[in-house]
């Protein structure tokens, strides 16, 4: 058997594969279009708000659209794309193979990635927002905690200038004892910095409130996240708790004392009212005024001092503002579509699984075509093709004879055959060997 003959046999055996799988593979491929159009379904119904008949009407005709133009669209790769003998046009079958997948995964993939993982993924962003809820509370109430340290601060000022107070008191500063104009600018200041210093202590309770308040609120959104029931109505519930969170944010924001201490801290050196000189003589008062001097220059650097303190406060990044947006299926399946990989996955496969039957009838067209294309013409003939060739060589040969042509149909083929016979091809068949001498033998085809 040489090469020829057996890339014909070859050639033959998967064509006969070809034609027993042709039998099913548009069933599978309605079967799979239908699929797809399933879940196609049920993505469109997750993004239509509305429960009536409309919206049910608009879901099945998309769907049933899908499903078609699936089914069609393979159908014609299946037919075309494997016949294509040219590069160039096989080329341009691919290039719209391309272009049609990619049309399919944007009106369909989506959708049935929506359908096998739309719950989860909704609940992934709830999840998520929980995540930058928390975040955003502790980060209000570290800021509120940095402004209550700043008390430290402002007690020690406040104790040194009723230090200083004191030591006027017995004339250490200024020379004159008692409770002199000099007293009365430390007495002014330590009472200003104690109605700080009380204003931040009172602000300690109600941080400690909410910050509370709000990790109570975080456990009950957590609970919603991953509580049974339908991700819709947890959605409506969680948006509620959401709310109540954000204003409790606000709240910590407001309870930060840094923009007061600050305020306190510029008004410690600019706002001083200056008692009138009250010393007997011109040596005492000149002594009080010298003292004030020194003391605005105290005051200037406690100030100073307080204002820095206050400034790394209010330098701090602030808490980031975070707002719960409700989301739909389709939507969350994409923007955590890197966490649902796998429904991903099913979901273009289930719409691109036909492009590997393409290729598969492809190459398996390329072997026929190769297995036929180095063969004799006569070798390739069909039987009905042999039969045609042999009327025809007849109708040359009584051409030739004058004699008249035999019957359109072949020797033996339907009534009265036999008797349209040519008397010599009758006399002929009764030689031994037959008509073998009028025809050469064809090659047998395998």
């Amino acid at each position: 058997m040489n090469h020829d003959t057996r890339g014909l046999r070859h050639a033959r055996e998967v064509e006969g594969h070809l034609r027993a799988l042709d039998s099913f593979t548009s069933a599978a491929l309605g079967v799979l279009a239908v699929a797809s159009g399933i879940y196609t379904y049920l993505g469109v119904r997750g993004l239509l708000d509305e429960g009536g008949a409309l919206s049910l009407f608009a879901a099945v005709a998309y769907s049933a659209a899908v499903s078609t133009a699936i089914f069609v669209f393979w159908s014609y790769l299946l037919r075309l794309l494997p016949a294509m003998r040219s590069a160039a046009s096989r080329l341009w079958l691919v290039l719209s193979m391309v272009i049609g997948s990619a049309a399919i995964v944007a009106m369909s993939s989506w959708l049935n990635a929506a359908a096998l993982a739309g719950s989860a993924a909704v609940e992934q962003h709830l999840a998520r927002t929980v995540q930058d809820y928390q975040a955003s509370l502790e980060r209000a109430h570290e800021i509120a905690l940095q402004g209550q340290a700043l008390r430290l601060d402002v007690a020690r000022t406040r104790q040194g200038f009723e230090d200083l107070s004191q030591q006027e008191a017995g004339g250490g500063l200024s020379g004159l004892a008692g409770r002199g104009a000099v007293f009365r600018v430390l007495t002014q200041k330590s009472d200003e910095l104690a109605a700080l210093e009380a204003l931040i202590a009172a602000q300690e309770a109600p941080v400690a409130a909410a910050f509370a308040e709000g990790n109570a609120i975080l456990s009950r959104m957590r609970a919603l996240t991953v509580a049974p029931g339908p991700v819709d109505q947890r959605g409506v519930e969680f948006s509620e708790e959401s709310v109540r969170l954000a204003g409790v944010i606000t709240t910590m924001r407001q309870l930060a004392v840094a923009a007061q201490v600050d305020r306190a801290a510029r008004d410690l050196a600019q706002s001083v009212v200056l008692p009138r000189l009250d010393a007997g003589d011109a040596t005492g008062q000149a002594a009080q005024q010298a003292t004030i001097t020194s003391l605005l220059e105290v005051l200037a650097q406690r100030a100073e001092t307080l204002q820095t303190a206050a400034a790394e406060v209010l330098a701090l990044e602030p808490a980031a503002e975070v707002v719960y947006t409700p989301i739909s299926t389709a939507d969350a399946v994409i923007r955590y579509a890197g966490n649902f990989a796998p429904s991903w996955a099913g979901a273009i496969a289930i719409d691109l699984l036909p492009a590997v039957l393409v290729l598969i009838v492809a190459v398996a067209q390329a072997a026929i075509r190769s297995g036929r294309d180095p063969a004799e013409p006569e070798d390739a003939m069909t039987v009905a093709e042999l039969r045609a060739a042999v009327l025809a060589l007849r109708q040359v040969e009584a051409a030739e004879r004058g004699t008249p042509s035999p019957p359109a149909t072949a020797p033996g083929d339907g009534p009265g055959a036999e008797d349209a016979q040519d008397p010599e091809d009758a006399e002929d068949a009764d030689r031994p060997g037959g008509d073998e001498r009028s025809y050469p033998p064809a090659r047998a085809a395998e």
